[in-house]
């Protein structure tokens, strides 16, 4: 499978609810600002045990690039009316599946010495 299909996979997957069968490989990382979820056991167990937090969402891609063996996705995630993330994904591939994705997202509100003034 090429960059474009693994990550297209990848979204209907997420999309249908059939995270068992995702194209990650037995050694796969997640890195988001949460943390690095390390091996495809850890990371299935992890979405199980939070499907009302993973499951039923709609994305929207918005911009993609696609390589030999990476890939980046600017896309907005929706769950429900009340929650919508802004994401962009880096996609490492090995042997027709992603083997590494970090995910860069805001997770919460902006400290008061970091907000910005005009």
């Amino acid at each position: 499978m090429n960059a474009e299909t693994l990550v297209r996979t990848w979204f209907d997957r997420w999309t249908t609810g059939d995270f068992l069968d995702l194209p990650i490989t037995d050694d796969f990382t997640h890195t988001s600002p949460f943390g690095t979820i390390a091996g495809k056991p850890a990371y299935l167990d992890l979405v199980r045990q939070n499907t009302d937090k993973f499951l039923g969402q709609t994305f929207t891609l918005h911009d993609a690039l696609y390589a030999d063996d990476k890939a980046c996705v600017r896309y907005t995630a929706r769950q429900g009316d009340s929650f919508s993330l802004d994401v962009s994904e880096w996609y490492y591939l090995r042997g027709g599946l992603i083997q590494k994705i970090v995910a860069y997202y805001h997770i919460g509100e902006v400290r008061q010495e970091r907000r910005l003034t005009n």
